[in-house]
């Protein structure tokens, strides 16, 4: 499963890329598929390329899911679950059954 994380854009720099802040964090990402982009658009980002330009309405919306998602992980996962990811490389044949 793949997640794009809604950004808004701060500030853009030479070959086409930008530093968007997304949940409090900022990054710096590719802007090549979003040309048209400019500071204060939000965009998607996924593995630090913004891919798609949204508008405001959309990117609240998203973001709310995204703390949802966050939420119902807490509240549904065993205690400590989170704490240590397991791999599907690192299981065993029997763990994979």
């Amino acid at each position: 499963m793949c997640l794009a994380v809604p950004g808004k854009i701060l500030s853009l720099h030479q070959d086409a890329r930008g530093t968007v802040d997304m949940l409090g964090a900022q990054r710096e990402v590719s802007l090549r598929l979003t040309p048209s982009a400019h500071i204060g658009d939000y965009v998607l980002v996924h593995a630090g390329f913004a891919i798609q330009v949204i508008d405001a309405q959309e990117a609240a919306e998203t973001l709310e899911l995204v703390q949802d998602l966050a939420d119902l992980a807490q509240d549904e996962l065993p205690a400590g679950s989170l704490e240590e990811p397991v791999f599907p490389s690192a299981l065993t044949a029997n763990e994979r059954a």
